[in-house]
C-alpha cells in the first residue's frame, strides 16, 4: 500500500508539473502575441483626419525646399519649429500649443517655418517612418494642405519603437484631408523629397546655433527645437509665445 501511495503521489506531481509548464508556455505565447499585436496596432488603421485646422483667410502654406511656411504676409514675428512626427515630446508640444500657435497665425501676428526632421528614423519598427512622414508632409504642402496633414499625424501619433504608418496609409490621409492631385500619391510613393530632407537634417545636426545642453555632459540637437530671431526659445516656459509675438 505504501508503494502504491508513493507511485500515486509521483504521478500527481508529474501531472502538476506538466500543467505548470503548459500554463507558463501559454502565458509566454500569449505575451508574445500581445506584444506583436501592440507593436503593429497601426497596421491597417485609418488615420483620423480630425476637424482639420481652422485657418483664416489670407493664411498661406508655402513649401520652400524642405521648409514649409504657414502664416499671413507681414506677420511681425517668425518662429522655426524643428520636429519629428515620431517624437513623443514633439507630440506633447503640439498638443499643448497647437491652438495658441494657430490663433497667432490667424491673427497675423506669427509665421511658422516648419522643418520636418527624421531624427528618429531608425526608431520605428520597421524603420523609416520619420522620413516617410516628412516626405508626405512636404507633398501635402504642395497641395496646400500641409497643416491639416501635419496636425492629423500628431493627433494620431504612433509610438516610438513601434510600427508607424506606411505609404498607403499616408496617401489615404492625404485624400481624407482633401488632397485630390494625383501628384501627391506619386510623391509619397517615390520618396521624392527624401534626399533633400536627409541633407537638410545633416546641416541641422551640425549647426552649433541649434545645439542644446541636455545636462550630464550631453549636448547636441534634439526635437522639438523652436527658434526665434536665430536664438533657441525655451518652449517649456508657458509664456514663450506671448514673448515672441509680444
Amino acid at each position: 500500500m505504501a508503494q502504491a501511495r508513493g507511485a500515486s503521489t509521483d504521478k500527481r506531481k508529474w501531472i502538476i508539473g506538466i500543467a505548470a509548464v503548459v500554463v507558463v508556455a501559454a502565458l509566454v505565447i500569449g505575451g508574445v502575441i500581445w506584444t506583436i499585436s501592440d507593436k503593429n496596432k497601426t497596421d491597417g488603421q485609418v488615420i483620423n483626419p480630425g476637424q482639420g485646422s481652422s485657418l483664416a483667410g489670407g493664411v498661406t502654406q508655402k513649401r520652400d525646399g524642405v521648409v514649409v511656411t504657414v502664416g499671413k504676409a507681414g506677420a511681425k514675428a517668425t518662429i522655426d519649429v524643428y520636429a519629428d512626427f515620431l517624437c513623443p515630446i514633439c507630440g506633447q508640444f503640439e498638443k499643448t500649443y497647437k491652438t495658441d500657435v494657430e490663433q497667432a497665425i490667424n491673427d497675423g501676428k506669427l509665421q511658422v517655418r516648419y522643418h520636418m526632421v527624421p531624427l528618429l528614423n531608425d526608431r520605428s519598427d520597421p524603420p523609416g517612418y520619420s522620413l516617410d512622414s516628412a516626405n508626405a508632409a512636404l507633398a501635402a504642402a504642395d497641395a496646400g494642405k500641409f497643416l491639416q496633414f501635419h496636425d492629423a499625424l500628431f493627433a494620431n501619433q504612433p509610438e516610438e519603437g513601434k510600427r508607424g504608418y506606411d505609404k498607403a496609409q499616408l496617401i489615404k490621409l492625404g485624400q481624407d484631408v482633401g488632397i485630390t492631385d494625383p501628384a501627391f500619391s506619386q510623391t509619397v510613393n517615390a520618396g521624392t523629397y527624401d534626399q533633400q530632407v536627409n541633407a537638410a537634417f545633416q546641416q541641422i545636426e551640425n549647426d552649433p546655433k541649434l545645439a542644446q545642453d541636455f545636462g550630464n555632459g550631453r549636448s547636441g540637437f534634439g526635437t522639438p527645437t523652436v527658434t526665434a530671431n536665430g536664438a533657441i526659445v525655451n518652449w517649456q516656459d508657458s509664456g514663450w509665445l506671448a514673448k515672441v509675438t509680444g
